[in-house]
């Protein structure tokens, strides 16, 4: 028997090889930029996730889901009258947290879930809507996290005022994002 491989098989298996080469090197590419492509669009999102869950494709592919979910949903820009409205009630919550500084943190988180409603967002549960406002909000959705972290200390009477004065300062700046999105922001971040 002859042990020689015939030259059409050695070129055949060669180029097996090569193609298998070529898909992992592809494969790979694709998967980092993919990272890259979360990482960027995430921000501390992302770290987060990946502390949270401890296995990067874990994580990323929770990440990916997320970003289908909020795609599905039909997120919009206010339109003017609407931030006006908003605006003034914001400016009125500052306002009285001078005299009521408790009561004005629970109306600034009212406020934010009827912007977030407003807007598109489910409101379901804490956790959903912090979630479903990381992917075109990565930058601020830290701010809502410690600002709701310090109104359940603050239910819990662990919070004095200047706690909830960093809370309503964490509240604002999401706010502030959410209301004053440019018309098709959403559109040019995806």
């Amino acid at each position: 028997m002859n042990s020689t491989i015939s030259p059409a098989l050695a070129i055949v298996l060669g180029a097996v090889v090569i193609i298998v080469l070529l898909a992992t090197v592809a494969f790979i590419w694709w998967r980092e930029r993919r990272s890259k492509q979360l990482r960027a669009r995430f921000g501390p999102e992302y770290l987060r996730s990946l502390e949270e869950i401890g296995n990067r494709h874990e994580a990323e592919a929770r990440l990916h889901r997320l970003e289908k979910r909020v795609e599905s949903l039909s997120i919009r820009a206010l339109p003017p009258e609407e931030k006006a409205r908003y605006a003034a009630s914001w400016r009125k919550v500052q306002a009285d947290f001078v005299d009521s500084p408790g009561e004005a943190l629970n109306r600034a988180d009212e406020l934010l879930g009827s912007v977030m409603e407003a807007r598109g967002y489910p409101v379901s549960d804490f956790a959903q809507r912090s979630a479903d406002l990381s992917v075109d909000h990565a930058a601020v959705v830290q701010n809502y996290r410690a600002a709701h972290e310090i109104a359940l200390r603050h239910q819990r009477g662990e919070a004095d005022t200047e706690a909830l004065r960093q809370a309503m300062i964490h509240y604002r700046a999401l706010f502030a994002e959410l209301v004053e999105e440019p018309e098709g922001a959403r559109a040019k971040a995806s």
